[in-house]
């Protein structure tokens, strides 16, 4: 599926980033995710996952890392560790790097697997390991099994956001048309 070319305002693109950005918040509450103090299971993706598609890797690392940074503010669940919004920065521009302006399904799935397994399982418990004075290794392998399971959910939940987005694609052509 190509991406349409759209031209946007600034100011329509910065709201647009702020809006995914308060989604990212949202999602990310303590009420709307599972946290503990090596795992965190949630739908915080999904904001970055469209703004990655819509304006790029850039926006979609920004929206990551602002997200990641407004959440510890307001909703904070331990220490602001910024490592962990590095992470959530790259996943931004690795979903942007494999889903602007192309999406195959061969994509979506390079995007989930480099974004759990290379950021979350290796980066990310790279960041967790002295926070929690757990060794690194052992606690790698206790988030494997949560990493297989967020990978296959981000894989179906990307390919529907696409589907959708091509859909509305397709009904603003025909209606203009």
């Amino acid at each position: 599926m190509e991406n349409k070319e759209v031209k946007i305002s600034k100011v329509r693109m910065i709201a647009y980033i702020g809006l995914l950005t308060a989604v990212f918040i949202v999602l990310g509450s303590p009420v709307l995710s599972i946290h503990t103090a090596t795992i965190k299971i949630g739908f915080t993706f999904i904001p970055v996952v469209i703004a990655a598609i819509l304006f790029g890797p850039w926006i979609g690392g920004a929206v990551g890392g602002l997200g990641d940074l407004l959440s510890a503010i307001l909703f904070p669940v331990g220490a602001w560790i910024p490592g962990i919004t590095l992470s959530n920065i790259l996943m931004g521009i690795v979903f942007g790097l494999f889903l602007y302006k192309k999406q195959t399904w061969l994509r979506v799935l390079l995007a989930a697997v480099i974004n759990n397994f290379g950021i979350t399982l290796f980066l990310t418990t790279f960041w967790l390991a002295p926070i929690t004075g757990n060794p690194y290794w052992p606690l790698l392998v206790t988030r494997i099994p949560q990493v297989c399971i967020v990978t296959a959910v981000q894989f179906v939940a990307i390919s529907a956001i696409i589907k959708i987005k091509a859909h509305v694609i397709l009904r603003n052509t025909v209606a203009k048309g």
